[in-house]
């Protein structure tokens, strides 16, 4: 097996759906707002309105690459505050007339934690079952829809295996059921996995609300955004001097923003030619892993699923050795979301697609970025396929088959 004293100190990093190193693009254009142009954008004076001026460019950065208005986004610490804001927002806006509530099993924490809480609250929740690609399907959230439904979230790309939900059709879905009953539905999407990769244009989706993060595609951590549909119903979840509209109190992050929009519009350029370089890398990736290592199973579905995600379960064995002796290769990935880390539990999105669960803890997590080659991925399979076979050799790190 390769060495790390091999790879001369080179790091492969193939957890980008974790987070992402910030461009030095992005650091350029974040710097001035950390000194020169340092002003609140709710002062009158010129250095405030310098800051208030570059605030406003980057709202209008971020709204043209989602093709919504620009007084719809919502400024945010990240996806974590996007989703819990969305979802709660809504399902309290609309408490008077509903308190149902529709998520698929395989959300985000951010979502389904924030579910848990409303349900603490009187709230009712529906988690739609997926299938073994980890695909909702849309006739089933229309079953679900009763007359108290408000809210229905489905993310747009699932961040451990990947999968893309027909968001779409979905919410045409939620749309029609909304008009024949009468009701206000909101439909929410989490889009933090799909930046950089998928077509965000709200109007093409057909959403209420959509959450993103900036250090998911280069951008800095500690922001993020939530678009919001002009009239949709919205109470917001944090008070204070009523910045964003009175949608999200507290003093704008000016050099963070900044980040975030430059961040995003690089992605949304370069959109294209990065999914073309991640899905062929990917491909190799799959198709070398399953000639060469017996016992994997590949978790979601084989084509619709992000461009640069692979996701497997490797049978005989727990994914935190196959971890260790990866980062002792110079290889970052991981076994799962990066928010769950550390959790003894097997991940509830490979549980939700069918995964025995001693399966489910021998999972890996690839997913490529830009600055991954041919060599990164043939210097994967060459370790992983060793490492694998080491480790069934080893009944002490071996799972009981």
């Amino acid at each position: 097996m390769y060495n790390r004293a091999m790879l001369e100190d080179r790091l492969i990093y193939m957890d980008h759906a974790a987070t992402t190193p910030v461009r030095p693009e992005v650091v350029e254009a974040m710097l001035p707002y950390f000194t020169s142009s340092f002003g609140n954008p709710s002062g009158i004076y010129t250095l405030g309105q310098e800051s208030l001026k570059a605030l406003d460019d980057a709202r209008e950065t971020v709204a043209g690459a989602l093709g919504a208005r620009v007084g719809s986004i919502v400024f945010t610490s990240g996806g974590t505050e996007s989703d819990n804001a969305a979802v709660k927002g809504a399902a309290y806006a609309l408490r008077d007339d509903g308190n149902h509530v529709i998520a698929s099993s395989i959300e985000h924490h951010a979502v389904l934690h924030s579910c848990e809480q409303l349900e603490r609250h009187g709230f009712e929740v529906t988690r739609l079952p997926v299938d073994r690609h980890g695909l909702i399907d849309p006739d089933d959230v229309g079953r679900a829809i009763t007359d108290r439904t408000t809210v229905v979230s489905v993310m747009l790309a699932n961040n451990e295996i990947g999968a893309i939900e027909p968001v779409a059709e979905i919410a045409r879905v939620v749309k029609g059921e909304a008009k024949r009953r009468g009701t206000t539905i909101v439909m929410h999407t989490d889009a933090v996995q799909a930046a950089g990769f998928l077509d965000l244009d709200v109007r093409k989706l057909g959403v209420d609300m959509m959450s993103l993060s900036a250090h998911k595609f280069h951008g800095p951590k500690g922001v993020g955004a939530l678009y919001v549909k002009r009239g949709t119903p919205f109470e917001p979840q944090q008070q204070g001097g009523g910045q964003e509209r009175e949608r999200r109190s507290g003093t704008e992050n000016v050099p963070l923003v900044v980040g975030m929009a430059e961040a995003l519009r690089l992605a949304e350029e370069e959109r294209i030619g990065l999914s073309a370089h991640c899905s062929r890398l990917r491909d190799r990736i799959i198709a070398g892993v399953e000639e060469r290592v017996p016992g994997a199973h590949l978790n979601g579905h084989p084509t619709a699923r992000l461009p640069n995600n692979v996701n497997f379960a490797f049978e005989s064995v727990e994914g935190e050795p196959v971890l260790l002796g990866l980062d002792f290769a110079g290889i970052c990935a991981s076994s799962g979301s990066a928010c769950a880390t550390g959790s003894l539990e097997p991940s509830h999105v490979l549980t939700a697609i069918g995964l025995d669960p001693e399966l489910a803890r021998g999972s890996l997590r690839l997913t490529l970025g830009a600055d991954n080659t041919d060599d990164d991925v043939s210097y994967l399979l060459d370790t992983l396929a060793d490492l694998v076979k080491r480790l069934r050799s080893m009944p002490s790190l071996a799972v009981a088959g």
